[in-house]
C-alpha cells in the first residue's frame, strides 16, 4: 500500500476534529496505520479522546519520534486545492504536517533509524494529550514535534503566561455614582498601566508581548458596576517571575492579578544546515518531556493558521518530507 501525503492531507481536513472531537480523526490514522503495516496504540485522554501511538513492524524502542496534534481550531473548513496549495483548516495546523510525518517515516524503515508516531488530542486548549503522553514515553533520544515552522528550524519556543486582572468595586445607582465605586473604571486604569509598561527583550528571540483577549463586566448602563475583569496573554522570551511581579505592582491599588496558566520559554536544538527561526507560539513540547531532546520543525506559516484563509504549499510539504528524513538521520549520526 503506498502513502500519498496531498491525497491524506486532504481527507484529514475533511474530517472535523474541533479540539475536544478528535475521535474520528484518531480512529482514520489508527486504521491507516495499521493498514500501512504500523503497530497501533491509544492513549486514552477523556471519554473518546485518545492519542495515536505508532511503530513500524519490527520497531520496538524508537530512537527517534515524529509527533504533532490532531486537534485544530474552530471553525471547520473542508479542503480544496489547486496546482500550488492544499486549504482548509488544518491544512498546516497541523494535518499536513501529519501526513508529512507518516511519509518521512516511511521513508526511513527500510534504514537503521528506528523512528515512531504520536499524534495528540488537545494542543490548540491545554495539551491534554500531550500531557497524558508524557506518562507512557518509551525512552526515545529524539522528539521532532511539527508545528509550521516554515520549514525552518526553531532556535527556541516562546513560552506563554495567562493573566486574569480582576477589579471589585460597588453598585450603586448611576444617577449618583458617588454612592459607588465603579469597577470598570478600576479595570480600565490597571489596564492602560500594563499597556505601558515596558516588557523584556531579546536581540536573538524578539521581544515579550502581551494581548488583552478578554474584558468583561458591568450589569446595565443604569448600574455602576461592582465586578470587571481582563485576560491577558503574555508570550515570554524567558523566566517568569520578574514579569508577574511587574505586573502585580502595575496593577495595585486598582485590582489583583492571578496568574492562571503557564508555558516556560524553551530553548531548543538546532541541526546544521537548516535556516533558524524562533517560535512566537506555544507548542506541547514542554509537556512532552520525556519523549527525548526536542526539535521544532515543520511545513506552513503560523500566519495563515487560525486563519479563514489557511493553506499549505504543495511543495513546501513534500520538501519537509525530505528535511524530516535528513533530519532524523543527523541526530544519530
Amino acid at each position: 500500500m503506498s502513502f500519498e501525503p496531498i491525497a491524506f492531507t486532504r481527507q484529514l481536513i475533511d474530517i472535523e476534529s474541533i479540539s475536544g472531537n478528535e475521535a474520528n480523526v484518531a480512529g482514520f490514522l489508527e486504521k491507516a496505520l495499521r493498514g500501512l503495516g504500523y503497530k497501533v496504540q491509544r492513549f486514552e485522554c477523556a471519554p473518546d479522546r485518545f492519542d495515536v501511538y505508532a511503530l513500524p513492524n519490527g520497531v520496538s524502542s524508537p530512537d527517534v519520534v515524529f509527533s504533532t496534534h490532531m486537534d485544530t481550531v474552530p471553525p471547520f473548513i473542508t479542503s480544496s486545492e489547486d496546482a500550488e496549495n492544499i486549504y482548509g483548516r488544518g491544512a498546516c495546523d497541523a494535518k499536513g504536517i501529519i501526513s508529512t510525518q507518516i511519509a518521512a517515516v516511511e521513508r526511513l524503515r527500510n534504514t537503521n533509524v528506528r523512528t515512531g508516531l504520536l499524534f495528540l488530542v488537545g494542543e490548540e486548549r491545554d495539551s491534554l494529550g500531550a500531557r497524558v503522553a508524557n506518562g507512557h514515553a518509551p525512552g526515545c533520544r529524539f522528539l521532532i514535534n511539527g508545528e509550521p515552522t516554515d520549514n525552518r528550524i526553531a532556535v527556541a519556543s516562546k513560552g506563554a503566561l495567562r493573566a486574569e486582572i480582576i477589579a471589585e468595586g460597588k453598585m450603586a445607582h448611576s444617577a449618583y455614582p458617588a454612592l459607588g465605586e465603579s469597577a470598570i473604571v478600576k479595570l480600565v486604569r490597571a489596564l492602560d498601566r500594563l499597556i505601558e509598561l515596558e516588557l523584556p527583550k531579546d536581540p536573538e528571540i524578539g521581544d515579550c508581548t502581551m494581548n488583552i483577549g478578554v474584558i468583561e463586566g458591568g450589569r446595565a448602563p443604569n448600574v455602576v458596576p461592582d465586578h470587571a475583569s481582563a485576560e491577558l496573554l503574555y508570550r515570554l522570551i524567558g523566566d517568569s517571575a520578574e514579569l508577574k511581579s511587574s505586573v502585580r505592582d502595575a496593577v495595585r491599588g486598582y485590582a489583583r492579578a492571578d496568574f492562571t496558566v503557564e508555558l516556560p520559554f524553551m530553548r531548543l536544538r538546532t541541526v546544521e544546515g537548516i535556516p533558524t527561526m524562533t517560535a512566537s507560539f506555544t507548542t506541547d513540547i514542554p509537556a512532552l518531556t520525556n519523549w527525548g531532546e526536542p526539535i521544532l520543525l515543520g511545513p506552513g506559516s503560523i500566519h495563515v493558521a487560525h486563519t479563514t484563509g489557511e493553506f499549505l504549499s504543495k511543495r513546501e510539504l513534500l520538501d519537509c518530507i525530505d528535511l524530516y528524513v535528513s533530519v532524523a538521520k543527523q541526530l544519530l549520526s
